[in-house]
Order: structure tokens, then sequence, then C-alpha cells
């Protein structure tokens, strides 16, 4: 029988989000993320701009946390935090607080792997939102990862397809560079994209054995064709905008859903989950929908928030090594890569 009365701190800081929940067993109580607007302006995430602001912000993100969640520290069952993978400087801000409270609280320490969190957040207890059977198929696709996961227990998970490459991720805000939009320029394309015809440019799909994924060769074919299309009219890119950015995105999607389809063939799950920053993205979550009545597949969207990075998906799984007494010392480590 579950512990009626388990209250997990979560704090995740493996990127530029410095992120604070807290649960009541599989319930979200608070879920405050402080994001870090001074990356926009180089055009991507730099490592050392990132940790500093994580030291800036995780005191007040944790203590937002607690006051929004009505909890006081000393109620707290277990500290979980993010051990990996991320920016290791990040991601020490992040380990170094949670062991300090720990320590302080005499409560356990629970460290989590950032994609596994990522999968584990179809079970936090949301009103509307079903929860998967084990096993099912999970695609977890953000800006550094891109895998088929097959998910038999909440702590039995193999990959069996990722990229060789490139992330989808990267795929996409690589794309959206070409096009000359601000970063992060994925979810423009998502945006630009509803108002385009996504057949308007083919691009070759990449051919890529068994279950694996590549995106290198469709940013250098999107290259390609913006530069040669600039050269015949310099203003290609603001007349075709929303063609071109349906056309990749429609081609990006069709890659996932190719090796998603054969996922389900060669292991017969009809079970299917998204998880991680691009599982926002529009097309891919109406896309995975259809499959629903086009191939009787149940699939499992997260609620927005707990797609991109947030602690909450850290607190579930927190919860879950909880119940199974899966706890560290201070000995533990941050790992900017992780065994899966």
């Amino acid at each position: 029988m579950q512990n009626p009365e388990v209250f997990i701190l979560a704090i995740e800081s493996s990127c530029d989000d410095t992120a604070a929940a807290v649960l009541h067993n599989d319930k979200v109580l608070s879920n405050v993320v402080a994001n870090q607007l001074i990356h926009n302006q180089y055009g991507g995430v730099v490592p050392e701009l990132a940790s500093r602001a994580h030291q800036q912000n995780i005191v007040p993100v944790i203590d937002a946390a607690l006051r929004k969640a009505n909890v006081q520290k000393e109620q707290l069952s277990a500290i979980a935090f993010t051990q990996g993978p991320g920016l290791m400087g990040s991601l020490l801000v992040g380990t170094s607080f949670s062991k300090s409270l720990s320590l302080a609280l005499n409560v356990p320490l629970i460290a989590v792997n950032h994609m596994h969190a990522h999968i584990l957040a179809h079970f936090i207890d949301e009103e509307g939102y079903d929860k998967p059977e084990f096993p099912f198929l999970a695609l977890t696709i953000s800006g550094g990862h891109t895998q088929i996961v097959k998910v038999n227990s909440f702590f039995d998970m193999e990959i069996i397809g990722e990229t060789t490459d490139d992330a989808v991720g990267e795929a996409f805000d690589k794309s959206a560079k070409i096009l000359g939009l601000p970063y992060p320029g994925g979810p423009l394309i998502d945006k630009y994209a509803k108002e385009g015809n996504p057949k308007a440019f083919p691009f070759t799909k990449p051919k890529v054995p068994g279950l694996d994924f590549s995106f290198s060769g469709l940013k250098t074919a999107i290259l390609y064709f913006i530069q040669k299309n600039k050269q015949l009219n310099p203003n290609f890119i603001e007349e075709n905008l929303n063609d071109i950015c349906a056309s990749i995105q429609h081609t990006i999607i069709e890659i996932l859903m190719d090796k998603i389809k054969l996922a389900v063939k060669e292991t017969g799950i009809t079970q299917i989950a998204i998880g991680g920053g691009v599982s926002a993205n529009s097309g891919i979550r109406a896309t995975l929908k259809e499959t629903e009545s086009k191939y009787g597949w149940k699939t499992f969207i997260p609620k927005f928030e707990y797609t991109t990075d947030n602690a909450a998906m850290i607190g579930i799984v927190g919860y879950q090594k909880y119940l199974s007494n899966r706890f560290e010392t201070s000995a533990v480590v941050s790992k900017a890569r992780i065994e899966f």
C-alpha cells in the first residue's frame, strides 16, 4: 500500500531552464520554471551563462514552488534532482543544491535520468489524461535526443531506435536558422507551417536501416535548397515562408512516423507515448492522434507544460523511486552523458 503522505521536491537544471516542483504522491502541487532569455541573442544556449543563471535562479524558484504548493520544507519526504544528461555546469548547480538540502533536512536523495523523466511524465495524475499500460513505446524527441524506447516498467526501458547524428529538435532549429528566424526557431516553424502547404516543396527522406534516425542530410538538403532558390529570387524566403516551413515540418513528421510504424510492426505494441520538448509541436501531436482511428493505436500526448524541460516530470520519477527505496548517497555525481 502506497504511503498517502509522500511529498517530493524535484529540481531540474539540465540545460537553460531552472525548474522546481512539489508533488504529493503522483499529483503536482506546483511546477515553477524560470527561463533564461539571455541565450536568445547568441542563437543558442551558452553553457557558462546557463550555469551562472541557474545559480541566481535556483533559490527563488524552489522557494516559489514550496509557497505555491503550500508545503513546508519540514514536510518533504525526499529531494529528487536531474543527474543527467545535460550541460555539466548546469547539472552541477542542481545536484549540489539537492545534496545540501537533502543533508540539511535529513531526507533521502533521489537521482533522476532526464530522459526517463520525459517518458514517465505520462504517469503524473492529471485530470483528463490517461496513463499508458506497460509495455508501451515512447518516442522521445528533443533538442538533444531522438529515441524510440520500449518501456516494460518504470525502471525497465530499452532504446530500440535512436538518431545516428543530429536530434530532431536540432533539425527544426537549424532549419529555422537557415531561414533567418530567431532562436529558438522550432516553435516558429510550427507556427508558420499552420498557414502553409506541406507538399509545396518535397524534400528527400533519409534512408536509414532499422529503427534509427538521421537528420543531418535533411538539414544539408534544406540549406542547398534555400541557397539555390535565393540565387534565383532574393525574396524567395519571404514570399514562401509558410510553405517552406510546412514542407520542412511535413518531412520531419513523416520521418518520425515511418519509424514508429516500423516499431509497432516489429514489437506488436500499439500503445504510443511521446515526450520531450519537440512533442510540443502541434503537427506531430495532431499526426500522432490521427493514428488512433487510422491504425487502431492508443496514443498518449502529455500536457503541454510537461513536454518542455520541467521539474514535475523529475518529481514523478522521484515518487516511483521513493516507493522502491532507490536512494543515493552524497557521493552521487552529475553526468553530462548518462547510461540510459
